[in-house]
């Protein structure tokens, strides 16, 4: 048996907003050397839709706390992660979306009810032998997050980050514009942490 190789992959993470250089002035080039497309919610279904038309790799997604509109119009040609492991190009990318619970949302939940959700995606995580990515809508607590409810992030994702230390955590919901300090990119452990709001693109290494 030979050794493994790695691969790079390529990755354009998405959140929040359409990219205004996509959505509206889109040539097929902005695609070029894209690997794999990965939204972390709170974007138009029409727009993972237009995406999916011309973009030829997978493009997965999870809900943000206003995508409600997903349940009757979801986005055509995209592959839905939440509360699973979905293995990509050798990535094993796993998708918690949603956000605090303020208003009582399709897509809301208490840090009870998140923690019941990250406790079932643990035992699907163990069985595929660990995370390289993992996708959600909000932060993690205390990491990137805002002080209001709303925005606050769930604590019950350090447990996923520390036992498995995924490669990446991407995630949306705390939009760059909130402040002039908000981080594009920060660490946790031997994780790489990204605001996938609008659009941000990162290479992640692939074992095959």
């Amino acid at each position: 048996m030979g050794e493994k190789v790695s691969e790079s992959v390529r990755i354009m993470f998405l959140a929040d907003e359409p990219d205004k250089g996509i959505w509206d002035f889109f040539e097929k080039s902005k695609l070029e050397g894209i690997d794999l497309i990965i939204s972390c919610g709170d974007l138009p279904p029409q727009y993972l839709s237009f995406l999916a038309t011309y973009f030829k790799g997978d493009i997965l997604y999870v809900h943000g706390n206003h995508d409600k509109v997903y349940d009757k119009t979801p986005p055509d040609g995209c592959i839905c992660i939440e509360d699973q492991v979905y293995v990509c190009k050798g990535l094993r990318i796993a998708g918690l979306g949603g956000s605090m619970e303020y208003s009582g949302g399709p897509y809301q939940f208490s840090e009870k009810d998140m923690s019941k959700r990250v406790k079932k995606l643990r035992r699907r995580i163990k069985r595929k032998k660990g995370l390289d990515i993992l996708v959600t809508h909000s932060p993690a607590a205390d990491i990137n997050d805002s002080t209001d409810l709303p925005h606050r992030g769930f604590k019950c994702f350090h447990g996923l980050l520390d036992e498995f230390t995924p490669q990446v955590f991407a995630h949306g919901h705390v939009h760059m514009s909130y402040a002039y300090n908000q981080p594009r990119v920060d660490t946790h452990g031997d994780t790489t942490i990204i605001n996938a709001y609008q659009k941000y693109e990162y290479d992640v290494t692939a074992r095959t």
